[in-house]
């Protein structure tokens, strides 16, 4: 099994909550909403196969919801809430699916049931191994934030604790990725959120996944694009908070 990196916040006591970060970040991510979120909850973060501290993965999202579990079960966890943007979320939809006994709770934020073309991912896992990720920095940026977002410097840092095979396994699992037809398997209450101004996973993407997931809310924050939680820290904390109040 491929060790995920992983640390733990909050209080020993509390019931846990996971959280995934994105593809090119690090559970640095995770940082604007830890001290709210740790009032209640024991916060669980990873790094993502290849990102941080993490093994590569040379697989499917499944297999890197398979290391999450398989996380949790050395670390003794049964049951968890699970938050995840982007790539993180995509995990969370298939660990929902796959293990819906062991998901109390799901927050989706900025992410897909299918990440677009998949001709594209390759072509970008292409590039990353012939290049390396520093070339393609600035035009991640580009699509991680609004124009008018100057915070910019922590997403840069954390790109660069990324291994550029890691990136590139993750490309070829994104565009493998498909799960529009078992979102209806999904049966924890699930909060989706979407960034107004996204467009890496576009309004659609989340509209699609609060519809084909029986019962789920959907939350659009103004002023954000694909990392939502880092660029509005505050209306993503508050939503996530509040959806997490209503786990049993």
């Amino acid at each position: 099994m491929t060790r995920l990196r992983h640390r733990f916040d909050g209080p020993d006591d509390a019931p846990v909550l996971v959280l995934g970060p994105s593809l090119g970040t690090t559970m640095d991510l995770w940082e604007p909403q830890l001290a709210a979120l740790t009032e209640a909850w024991r916060v669980l973060r990873y790094d993502l196969p290849g990102h941080g501290g993490s093994g590569v993965i040379h697989g499917t999202i499944g297999d890197f919801a398979a290391a999450v579990a398989g996380l949790l079960d050395a670390l003794g966890l049964e049951k968890v809430a699970y938050g995840g943007v982007s790539l993180g979320g995509a995990i969370g939809t298939t660990l929902g699916v796959e293990h819906p006994e062991r998901i109390t709770s799901l927050v989706l934020c900025c992410t897909s049931a299918r990440f677009g073309d998949p001709a594209a991912w390759h072509d970008r896992a292409a590039k990353v191994r012939a290049g390396g990720l520093e070339p393609l920095a600035d035009t991640f940026l580009g699509r991680w934030f609004t124009p008018a977002y100057a915070g910019t410097a922590a997403a840069r840092a954390m790109l660069a604790h990324v291994d550029a095979e890691g990136y590139a396994a993750c490309c070829e699992a994104l565009a493998a990725f498909d799960a529009r037809d078992r979102l209806g398997e999904v049966s924890a209450p699930t909060l989706v959120v979407a960034g107004a101004e996204d467009v890496a996973t576009p309004l659609s993407h989340a509209e699609a996944l609060a519809t084909g997931i029986p019962g789920a809310r959907l939350v659009v924050v103004p002023g954000a694009a694909h990392l939502a939680n880092l660029e509005r820290p505050e209306p993503v904390t508050h939503a996530m908070l509040r959806h997490l109040e209503r786990t049993p």
